[in-house]
């Protein structure tokens, strides 16, 4: 069985995964991992994907990422699970328009599951999202989002990666999946509150990197909402660096 592979920490992306040209100054690359490891069945897989379509279309998240066409936001998406699978779902995207946006939603509503592998390389995607954005220059935040719903359990650890991120200016954040069953009771808040400390711990990194949880995969969009909000909210015309020639100073 074939698997879509991309080479960790390869100076040269896939040709569609290369920055499109630029028009203007970007004021944050965001890389979105999506975890479709074993534990995530094909229902689980559709609601992460239109959860996330469903999050970016939020008129709240909406304003947030178009607030500054000046200086957008570039975009990029992949799903991820053992260590030699990454699946680019969205090419970096600068998000200069109503219509940029709206042709990432698309692309993610219209993507059908493919065969994946049952692994949980966290480190792995910890790694290929951090060299996607090393190779995404001229934006003053490099922000890659982690989703995940268990556990490292094979390739190289995430928090191996930590001293790299650091130095490359990275802010890793993390969308924590908890258990969907609701039989499971209290059980659900143990196993998400138990998964959060873990991310926590050994996959987020950067100055203010945080973790959001979602209490299943019925949640996911709702805790997507927060999360891009806390990560865009703060980027407005109060950010730009003051030799920034957007300011005039």
């Amino acid at each position: 069985m074939a698997y879509a592979v991309c080479t960790a920490l390869s100076v040269s992306l896939p040709l569609s995964m290369a920055p499109a040209a630029a028009t203007a100054e970007c004021r944050q690359a965001l890389v979105l991992a999506l975890d479709v490891s074993g534990s995530v069945d094909s229902i689980e897989y559709r609601m992460q994907l239109d959860g996330l379509a469903a999050a970016l279309n939020h008129p709240e998240v909406r304003r947030a990422i178009l607030a500054m066409p000046q200086a957008p936001v570039d975009i990029a998406v992949f799903e991820w699970s053992a260590p030699d699978y990454q699946r680019h779902l969205v090419p970096w995207t600068s998000v200069t328009s109503a219509g940029a946006l709206d042709g990432i939603i698309a692309r993610l509503r219209g993507t059908a599951r493919t065969a994946a592998p049952p692994g949980t390389a966290l480190g792995s995607a910890v790694r290929i999202g951090g060299a996607m954005l090393d190779a995404h220059p001229g934006c003053w935040i490099h922000t890659l989002d982690v989703s995940g719903d268990g556990k490292h359990n094979m390739g190289p650890h995430p928090r191996s990666l930590q001293p790299w991120l650091a130095a490359r200016d990275i802010t890793v954040n993390a969308l924590v999946i908890g258990v969907d069953d609701p039989r499971q009771g209290d059980a659900r808040q143990d196993d998400v509150a138990g998964l959060s400390s873990y991310f926590r711990a050994y996959v987020i990194a950067g100055p203010g990197a945080f973790v959001e949880t979602a209490l299943g995969f019925a949640d996911y969009e709702a805790a997507m909402v927060r999360k891009l909000l806390r990560e865009l909210e703060g980027l407005n015309l109060a950010t730009l660096k003051p030799d920034n020639p957007l300011t005039g100073q």
